[in-house]
């Protein structure tokens, strides 16, 4: 059977103290970097159920099993994944195909980027439809926010220097050594340093940015 469809893959972390948003720890303590992941995570799964018609697929490390992913579970459209693989290459790898024997496009998407849209996801979508292979959605710190695929391909995952500023370039010469239609959203910021924070709170969507 062919596959139908579309879905975001979310990659997401249980939140637990002291394991997420470790480079805001300084800023916000352990545990206020936990609650920070833990409301982006929130919002960001909230607003791809309610603004789009698609099946969404949680990608989850080091399990399911914590009490948060279980609520997400009950969630209309929503599946838990856990990770598999030795690092993010494998680990991406793995979920994107996985993904692609059940789905016709997917988008590939973590919890770092609150600026990221209803209207990117469903453009990203959009451009997959109308003909490219990939859709890359770049961050201001050489990585990307997101990846649309309509197949996948090794030299999208392994061998990349993941957390580098090389990444996004690196992903764009694989993208054209495979002779792929593909095409980029505007680059976005993601939130990994505390000298992002006050761009967060310029949002006004009212995470936690202060110290606990």
């Amino acid at each position: 059977m062919q596959p139908v469809g579309e879905a975001i893959l979310i990659f997401a972390k249980a939140p637990v103290a002291g394991e997420v948003k470790t480079r805001l720890i300084p800023a916000l303590g352990a545990d206020g970097a936990r609650q920070l992941y833990q409301q982006l995570l929130e919002r960001l799964l909230g607003m791809v159920c309610r603004e789009l018609s698609c099946a969404v697929e949680l990608w989850c490390t080091p399990d399911s099993t914590h009490p948060l992913f279980q609520h997400f579970a009950s969630l209309p459209g929503v599946t838990l994944h856990r990770q598999q693989g030795e690092d993010l290459g494998e680990r991406m790898a793995y979920a994107c195909e996985e993904a692609l024997r059940r789905q016709q496009r997917v988008i590939l998407i973590g919890v770092d980027a609150p600026a990221l849209t209803p209207q990117q996801l469903t453009d990203t979508f959009g451009r997959l439809a109308s003909g490219d292979d990939a859709v890359l959605g770049p961050a201001e710190d050489g990585g990307y926010v997101l990846l649309g695929l309509k197949r996948s391909a090794e030299c999208l995952f392994h061998g990349l220097p993941w957390g580098g500023d090389q990444v996004a370039q690196l992903t764009r010469a694989c993208l054209e050594r495979l002779g792929w239609r593909w095409s980029e959203l505007p680059t976005l910021w993601d939130l990994d340093r505390p000298e992002e924070l006050p761009r967060l709170r310029s949002l006004g969507l009212g995470f936690s940015t202060e110290s606990t």
